[in-house]
């Protein structure tokens, strides 16, 4: 069974805040700042099903703005370790490159060395740190950033 990608909406709120607070425990956004974000001309939201909305991903972009940043990204827990989260994020990378985004930049918790890896391998560097952001817990936050690529064609 494939995943469907689509654009999320106000309809996806409770589903993504289920994610959201399972996976954020300690740090997860509130409802109202999700449902705004989700209804920003500035922003675009992914939702992932195949049964339901198993994984979400956001981004601020304006259009026209040479700069990008990840807002969010979840993956429920029934569906990691299948490349969901690289596809979210090449989706928002070619999101950011069409409103005319020349970089993206994302933070990370510090004690998440898989997100770390994957944006790494995804072309993003760290670049500072964020010292204790991540409250409560007050775990450090690595500031990364990508020079979007431009995309590769080939001629057939």
């Amino acid at each position: 069974m494939s995943w469907e990608l689509r654009r999320a909406n106000a309809d996806d709120l409770d589903a993504i805040m289920a994610i959201e607070t399972s996976v954020f425990e300690n740090d997860a956004w509130s409802a109202e700042n999700m449902a705004a974000e989700l209804a920003s001309r500035h922003t675009y939201y992914l939702v992932a099903s195949r049964v339901g909305v198993e994984a979400y991903a956001g981004l601020f972009a304006p259009r026209g703005s040479e700069q990008a940043d990840i807002q969010t990204i979840a993956v429920g827990e029934s569906a990691r370790r299948q490349g969901l989260g690289r596809v979210l994020m090449q989706t928002l990378i070619g999101e950011a490159r069409e409103r005319g985004a020349t970089e993206m930049f994302l933070d990370v918790r510090a004690d998440n060395p898989g997100a770390s890896a994957l944006y790494e391998s995804l072309g993003f560097e760290p670049i500072a740190v964020r010292a204790g952001y991540y409250q409560p817990d007050n775990v450090d936050a690595v500031v990364m950033r990508l020079h979007i690529p431009t995309p590769e064609t080939e001629t057939a």
